[in-house]
């Protein structure tokens, strides 16, 4: 239902419902897989009540059912700034809650639709933080994601990195922006690798992220980011299990 600058997903302003079968069948064909993490993600949905957050709660815990040792990332919206949406998504027993700042401060409304902010993605990535903290039988991690090449500066970026760790979030990404077509945003730079490596530095040894997958070719959903979660994850639960 948004139309970002960047995203070339088709635009609806009144699509039809979610499909009630969905979390059944979606949980059934990812626990059919030879998958030990797997990422679920949507389009934006500011058209229903929750933004879709119980229809991903829904498909987490039959997942998790059906797969107990499998660990899942939900890549989710801002829910509109909602809290509750935020709060229920969190507490159902995912294991990494991301949700994309996308770009620095200043360009959000450039980038982004109108409908998305600053403060309401770290807002919501707080929530999530939070309520996960008071509802979840483990430790989550939460993530964001950053595109460059689109007219930041090196400072803008520190900015927030600390910004979002200020917020609690735990790992991020950065890639680099490319245009779908000639219709979107267009490229302002070509970030150099680099500074990609320079900035994956810094997120960990300065600013204490757990982790930051930073590259040309990185996408928020990294599969050598993915691999590295796993194995925080399972130390996390080893560490709170010998608390229990």
């Amino acid at each position: 239902t948004r139309g970002c600058r960047f995203c070339n997903v088709k635009t609806d302003l009144a699509p039809p419902p979610p499909d009630v079968d969905e979390p059944f069948e979606a949980a059934a064909a990812v626990a059919s897989w030879d998958v030990d993490y797997v990422v679920l993600t949507s389009v934006d949905r500011d058209d229903l009540d929750d933004g879709g957050a119980g229809h991903f709660a829904k498909t987490v815990r039959l997942l998790k059912e059906l797969k107990p040792g499998i660990l899942v990332e939900c890549l989710v919206s801002d829910f509109a700034g909602a809290a509750a949406p935020a709060e229920t998504l969190a507490a159902c027993g995912l294991d990494v809650y991301s949700h994309n700042l996308e770009t620095v401060e200043r360009l959000q409304p450039y980038v982004r639709d109108r409908r998305a902010g600053y403060a309401q993605s770290l807002t919501s990535l707080r929530r999530a933080k939070a309520a996960a903290a008071l509802a979840a039988p483990a430790p989550i991690l939460t993530k964001s994601s950053l595109m460059l090449g689109l007219g930041e500066t090196r400072d803008e970026i520190r900015r927030a990195m600390s910004d979002l760790r200020d917020n609690g979030v735990d790992v991020v990404t950065f890639g680099q922006y490319l245009r779908p077509t000639e219709r979107h945003l267009s490229v302002v730079e070509y970030v150099r690798p680099e500074v990609f490596d320079e900035l994956r530095d810094e997120a960990v040894r300065e600013f204490g992220f757990e982790y930051c997958a930073s590259g040309p070719m990185v996408r928020s959903s990294y599969k050598a980011g993915e691999f590295y979660l796993q194995h925080l994850l399972e130390k996390r639960r080893e560490v709170a299990v010998a608390f229990e």
